[in-house]
């Protein structure tokens, strides 16, 4: 009898990488039970905690990225490459992997780099509308790059390239007739106009001091909030909503359960994560976006034009978000024809099978590679 496949899956840092790697993962054992899946991240980042925690076996490689902003953090980073990659060839000897993936992050780059040496096909799944450079360079030698984005040529082989959407977490977008209910458990009206403020785990400064800035015209509009504030800026946010003794503002550090903010909202503020994006298409409510000026590549800008010169979203700059932000999407709330428009546009690019998609192509690329 023929052994399970095996797969190894590398990369993580952030949310944006780590949900679409386990929700490959879980497509492959939902495909074939038997597979077998190793994944690999940095030591230190919280892959290592979140995989875990999902069900899966993780080990860390000693990496880490290029730090812009202070050039002798670097000086260590060629030795701890050449590690990395030499842990990485020790990984994949003893898991044998039928094919590898990597999904971004400081752990990808090592691990492919060691697969393609060791004769180990790989395949890309590259969340961005623009490329970085690691992705670029292991896109030459990838048996498929699957992408998320229209474009991509420009980037990578066209003859490697699939466009399947990112990975999203099914059970934040399903949200159908759920909108009562969501609201009932935030302890806020169904029947008001509702803004989700999201920044992601951290927070972003931006959005928050952009709110606070604009919280006298959101208590004049009788609008509703929904404030994930990030673990940075939860306690400023929270006193000064306090003060104000403000019923219609629900301030919280984390929405653990991110279907309720996305079922109760009218309109959603979000930054331009790719997973993020992937999330709300499939989601279908008007959106506002507010690219980080603070990633590589500004590939958040690149990911937020993708919808907007569709229609499908309003992007506003960082730089003018704390002038801009609040009114717009007070006037956003406030008219229906917009937002249906904006609902339309972005449900017409949701991708929602990724997940699937992605882990048939792994499964071929494995099952190649046996025969």
């Amino acid at each position: 009898m023929a052994r399970p496949i095996r797969v190894i899956i590398s990369g993580g840092g952030t949310g944006g990488h780590i949900f679409p790697a386990v929700a490959i993962a879980n497509a492959l054992k939902r495909i074939d039970p038997d597979t077998e899946i190793l994944f690999v991240g940095a030591t230190g980042r919280m892959e290592m905690e979140k995989v875990r925690a999902a069900g899966y076996k993780i080990i860390g490689l000693d990496i880490q990225g290029f730090q812009r902003k202070s050039l002798l953090k670097n000086i260590g980073l060629p030795w701890k490459m050449i590690k990395s990659v030499m842990k990485a060839r020790s990984i994949i000897r003893d898991f044998r992997p039928d094919v590898a993936v990597g999904v971004g992050g400081y752990a990808s780059g090592p691990l492919l780099y060691a697969a393609n040496q060791m004769g180990v096909p790989y395949l890309i799944q590259e969340q961005n509308s623009y490329a970085g450079i690691t992705n670029k360079w292991l896109g030459k030698k990838a048996e498929r790059v699957c992408v998320a984005f229209e474009g991509m040529e420009k980037f990578f082989p066209a003859e490697r390239i699939l466009l399947t959407g990112n990975p999203i977490r099914k059970e934040v977008v399903d949200i159908e007739s759920k909108r009562f209910a969501a609201a009932e458990k935030l302890s806020l009206s169904p029947h008001k106009q509702t803004i989700l403020v999201t920044g992601g785990s951290l927070g972003a400064g931006t959005l928050n001091n952009s709110f606070l800035a604009g919280i006298d015209k959101i208590i004049d509009a009788d609008v509703q909030l929904i404030w994930q504030t990030g673990k940075f800026y939860y306690q400023m946010v929270k006193e000064n909503v306090a003060e104000r003794g403000i019923e219609n503002i629900k301030v919280m550090e984390f929405l653990y359960k991110m279907e309720l903010g996305y079922a109760a909202a009218d309109v959603i503020v979000s930054r331009a994560g790719a997973g993020t994006i992937a999330e709300l298409c499939v989601i279908g409510k008007p959106v506002i976006l507010v690219p980080s000026p603070n990633v590589a590549e500004d590939h958040q800008t690149k990911n937020a034009l993708a919808l907007a010169n569709n229609s499908a979203a309003i992007m506003i700059a960082d730089n003018v978000a704390y002038r801009d932000l609040v009114d717009t999407a007070l006037n956003l709330v406030g008219n229906p024809g917009k937002c249906r428009l904006l609902a339309d546009n972005i449900k017409k690019m949701a991708l929602p099978d990724a997940d699937e998609i992605i882990a048939n192509e792994v499964i071929k690329i494995a099952t190649n590679t046996k025969l």
